[in-house]
């Protein structure tokens, strides 16, 4: 339940560890990204190690922008060191109920695409919403 004084579980900013997936037998990237929402627009940086082709290895960072409309977010990522392939991404998912899991798909301009989620921890938060009630 969303009270007053406290922010929205709907509001994306913060930092959020991630995992993309291919659709073949190619191992998963992590990635951390570091989000701003203001009003359902947000954007931000990611970070993650190359898994594949001339990124193998590398630090890659890119920028994000994107919308979340309700639950539904759609984003587009930006490599800052592009590709031989590919230099940005457009993903699509939907944000759970208490705004910690995002869930979805990513795509890539010649159709190469594959799943994604990000997890955030609202730990701090569930803590001090904790603290306050057990003093009552």
């Amino acid at each position: 339940m969303h009270r007053p004084g406290t922010s929205s579980p709907l509001n994306l900013t913060g930092v959020w560890h991630g995992l993309y997936s291919y659709p073949v037998a190619m191992p998963s990237v992590s990635f951390v990204a570091t989000l701003s929402d203001q009003g359902g627009w947000f954007d931000g940086t990611t970070e993650e190690i190359g898994g594949v082709g001339d990124a193998l290895g590398r630090t890659l960072t890119a920028s994000l922008q994107g919308r979340r409309s309700g639950h539904s977010i759609t984003m587009l990522k930006i490599y800052h060191a592009a590709s031989v392939h590919y230099d940005s991404v457009r993903y699509a998912g939907e944000l759970n109920e208490d705004g910690t899991e995002i869930n979805g798909t990513w795509r890539v301009a010649n159709n190469w695409s594959g799943t994604f989620l990000m997890v955030r921890s609202r730990t701090a938060e569930t803590a001090t919403t904790r603290e306050a009630v057990e003093q009552r």
